[in-house]
Parts: structure tokens; C-alpha cells; sequence
């Protein structure tokens, strides 16, 4: 009896296994069959748009013809015949567009222009200056001299040339904030691309955002000043250890968009490597979210660097920067403008120019403005 009983025991087990096993089956056979229904769907349209665009092209072809004066010689005729004949070609090229788009915009131009012309010329006026930074020497007798022939831009409390101060002060500002924003473009973009397309790795990256935005920078940065130290790398890297996550939530909700469309899934299907997909199907969506993100960085890498040396958070006194000037300036302004007036609007320039720029070169990247 009891062996009956699980002889009987052993048949329901092996028939409920079966159940399973045909309900895995069967669904793997529907997922397959709506997979082959979108390839389908995807080979019909792409041969109906081919159709399409040779008889635009032939009917296209036949108004040149009736056009033509009448009396052409049959070598004429065959040109026109294979022309109407060619399948459609599009000499659309996306980076001509962003180009052609963002050369329109003429304040932006303009803007660009002048950017690159405080960079450029932060280097020539070292140059044409007549003191050198490494150089400088304090001269107590020379304190406070006003801007004349010879301090173009005066002298700082100490006796020194203030013109090599702020224009050194502007190299070490923008080469900061270049690079910080090239640091945060790659670690955003890789770290988004993982995010957005892995799905199990969603969890650990919203939470360690949520954990990196919920504590103000200002506490960040003012732990590794007084812990690790003030070098220029250090506030790099402390920069962009910070900063990256808002790159990579921008990018990770695009991914995330584009990640089940059909012809990723197609390209899925058929075997196309992760990096292929990210790469070439998903990429060139994100370039002007990417440029977007880079104009936003520059400038305010700048403001956060005059922010935090003007707290004495900053870089070391001993590297020179625009937030650095504006620091020891602030105790003497009053009564010598001059050494807040220069350094103030080569930040106020560089700021507001290449954010207005990078914002016009967004839209410019953006397909959907491309005609």
C-alpha cells in the first residue's frame, strides 16, 4: 500500500514537472515568435522605404527629362536614365548639421570667440608681460600702485605685478574646469551606459547617487581640504569623484529610453556585442546631453573654485587662481578696486560666455533641429 501510494507520489510530481516545463516551452516559443514578427515588421519597412524613395527618385527623374530641352543625344539620355534609376542617397552628415546649426546662432559665435580669445591670450600676455610669475618679488615701497605704464594692471598688497598674477590666475582656472569637465564626461557617460543598460546594476547605482546628493558638496569639500589637502590634482579629483553622478543620471535616463527599441532588440537577436549597441545604436543620441552637461561643468567649476578659495577651502596659495585673487582682494577693494574689478570680470566673462556658447552648441547637436 505504501508503495503504491508513492509510486502514485512520484507519477503527479513527474506530471506537474511536465506542466512546467511545456508552460517554459511555450512561452519561450511566444517570445520567439513576436522577436521573428518585429524582424518581419523591421525588413518590411526598410524595403517599403526603398520602394518609396526609388519611385520618388524616378518621378523625380522624369520632371528633369520633360524639363530638358528636347534634342539631347542618347548619351544624355542614358545619364538621366541611371539617375532615376539610383536608389535614393542622402548626403545628410550630422556633424555638418551641428555645425551649419550653431554657426546660424551668431551671439553664440560670438561668445565662443571670446572665450577662446581670454584663453589664447592668457598665454600671449605672459608673454608680452614685463615681469615673470616664478619671479616675482615683494616690494613693501611698491604696495597699491595703480595701473600705470609700467604695473599694467598695479600691484597687489605686497609689492608684486598684479597683470602676471591675474592672467596665470586665469590659466590654472580654466585648465582646472577643462579638466574636471573631461573627468566627469567619461566616468558620467561609462557609469550611465552601465546603469541605464544593466538592469541589475540599477539598484546599486540609484542608491549610491541618492547617497552622494543627500550631503551638500560644500561638506565633501571641506573635509578633503582639511584631511587630504589643497594641490590642484587633489581638487580634481575630489571634483569629479562628486561631481560625475549628475552626467550619469542624464545619461542613464536616455539609455534607459532607447534600451528597448526595436532595433536594439533586433541587434540583440542577432548577436551584436553590448559595447556595439551602447556605442553606435545608443551613443549618438546622447551627444547633445553630453555636450549640454560639459557646457554646464566649465563654468561652474570655476565658480566652485572662487567660491571655495574664497573660504580658504580652495587651492594652496602657492597656485594661483582667479578665486584666490578674489580672496585676498576682498580685505582691500574698498579703498582699491582695481583688485577685485579684474579678476571679477575675467570670471564673470568666461562663465557666462562659454555657458552661452556650450547651451547653442546643444541645441545645434540635437537631431530633432537638424532639417
Amino acid at each position: 500500500m505504501m508503495a503504491a501510494c508513492g509510486r502514485r507520489r512520484h507519477r503527479d510530481d513527474k506530471r506537474t514537472r511536465q506542466k512546467g516545463y511545456d508552460a517554459h516551452g511555450r512561452t519561450r516559443r511566444r517570445e520567439q515568435l513576436l522577436l521573428e514578427e518585429r524582424l518581419v515588421l523591421l525588413a518590411f519597412l526598410g524595403e517599403l522605404r526603398q520602394v518609396l524613395v526609388q519611385r520618388v527618385e524616378i518621378a523625380l527623374g522624369t520632371e528633369k527629362l520633360d524639363d530638358a530641352p528636347h534634342g539631347g543625344g542618347a548619351g544624355d539620355g542614358g545619364d538621366h536614365a541611371e539617375d532615376a534609376e539610383r536608389i535614393g542617397y542622402s548626403e545628410y552628415s550630422y556633424w555638418k548639421s551641428v555645425f551649419r546649426n550653431f554657426l546660424k546662432n551668431k551671439a553664440a559665435v560670438v561668445m565662443i570667440i571670446v572665450f577662446f580669445a581670454i584663453f589664447i591670450f592668457s598665454f600671449v600676455a605672459l608673454w608680452i608681460g614685463k615681469y615673470d610669475y616664478q619671479h616675482l618679488i615683494p616690494d613693501t615701497n611698491l604696495c597699491f600702485q595703480s595701473p600705470n605704464s609700467e604695473y599694467w594692471f598695479g600691484t597687489d598688497n605686497l609689492g608684486r605685478d598684479y597683470w602676471c598674477q591675474v592672467w596665470y590666475a586665469t590659466q590654472t582656472s580654466i585648465k582646472l574646469a577643462a579638466i574636471v569637465a573631461l573627468g566627469e564626461c567619461l566616468m558620467g557617460v561609462t557609469i550611465g551606459c552601465i546603469w541605464g543598460y544593466v538592469r541589475k546594476a540599477d539598484r546599486f547605482f540609484t542608491e549610491l547617487y541618492n547617497i552622494f546628493d543627500s550631503v551638500p558638496t560644500m561638506i565633501y569639500m571641506t573635509l578633503i581640504a582639511l584631511f587630504i589637502g589643497q594641490t590642484f590634482w587633489i581638487m580634481c579629483a575630489s571634483i569629479i569623484l562628486f561631481h560625475w553622478m549628475y552626467m550619469a543620471k542624464n545619461v542613464r535616463n536616455l539609455v534607459f529610453m532607447y534600451r528597448d527599441r526595436e532595433y536594439n532588440l533586433a541587434s540583440r537577436c542577432l548577436g551584436t556585442k553590448l559595447f556595439r549597441i551602447l556605442t553606435k545604436n545608443i551613443l549618438p543620441y546622447l551627444i547633445s546631453v553630453i555636450i549640454l552637461r560639459v557646457a554646464l561643468s566649465i563654468p561652474s567649476t570655476i565658480a566652485l573654485e572662487t567660491t571655495l578659495s574664497y573660504l580658504g577651502l580652495g587651492l594652496d596659495v602657492n597656485t594661483p587662481s582667479l578665486g584666490i585673487l578674489l580672496r585676498n582682494s576682498r580685505t582691500f577693494f574698498l579703498d582699491y578696486p582695481y583688485l577685485l574689478i579684474f579678476p571679477a570680470v575675467i570670471v564673470s566673462l568666461v562663465t557666462i560666455t562659454f555657458y552661452l556658447a556650450g547651451n547653442a552648441f546643444s541645441d545645434a547637436a540635437d537631431p530633432r533641429n537638424h532639417v
